[in-house]
């Protein structure tokens, strides 16, 4: 299979990089200015917020990187050859804990947030908060890991070609 792909390879890591880089960004930012810029503000305003955010974030944009990440760095694996594909076949494997990472820690707890109801509805925003502030930037700075060393793997292996 990789002389099929082999003429794709360059093309399949440039693009594995850059929907990589753009997942690591956007985690990233939520860690390092958005998840702390919004422990400032009130219970009403936080599970607002995330409410919001966790309806609009699905959306083509950011689903073409997100699910393309590790699509396209798992099809540049056997685009390439020797100690370069290690580095892909890594790369890959850390985008794919990100998206794990994500279905099984943040979507249910963006699930579990938007379950408590509208704001102007839901009994005790502190507790709603409580039960997801924390324990989402956690997970969140894990995808942000996975994700940023997925993007190191990948570059390392386009210099390795």
């Amino acid at each position: 299979m990789t002389d099929t792909l082999e003429p794709l390879r360059d093309l399949l890591l440039t693009a594995a990089v850059v929907l990589g880089a753009l997942q690591a960004g956007t985690y990233y930012t939520w860690a390092s200015g958005v998840m702390p810029g919004l422990a400032r503000v009130d219970d009403r305003t936080f599970v607002h917020a995330m409410q919001q955010v966790n309806v609009a974030i699905v959306n083509p944009v950011f689903l073409a990187s997100f699910v393309g990440a590790p699509v396209v760095a798992a099809l540049a694996v056997p685009a390439t050859t020797g100690t370069a594909r290690a580095w892909v076949a890594a790369g890959a494997a850390l985008a794919v804990a990100t998206v794990v990472v994500t279905g099984a820690r943040n979507i249910p707890l963006n699930n579990a947030l938007d379950a408590a109801g509208p704001v102007h509805e839901a009994a005790d925003l502190a507790d709603v908060r409580r039960g997801f502030e924390a324990p989402w930037r956690r997970w969140n700075v894990v995808r942000a890991l996975t994700s940023t060393a997925s993007v190191g793997c990948l570059a390392w292996a386009a210099t390795l070609v």
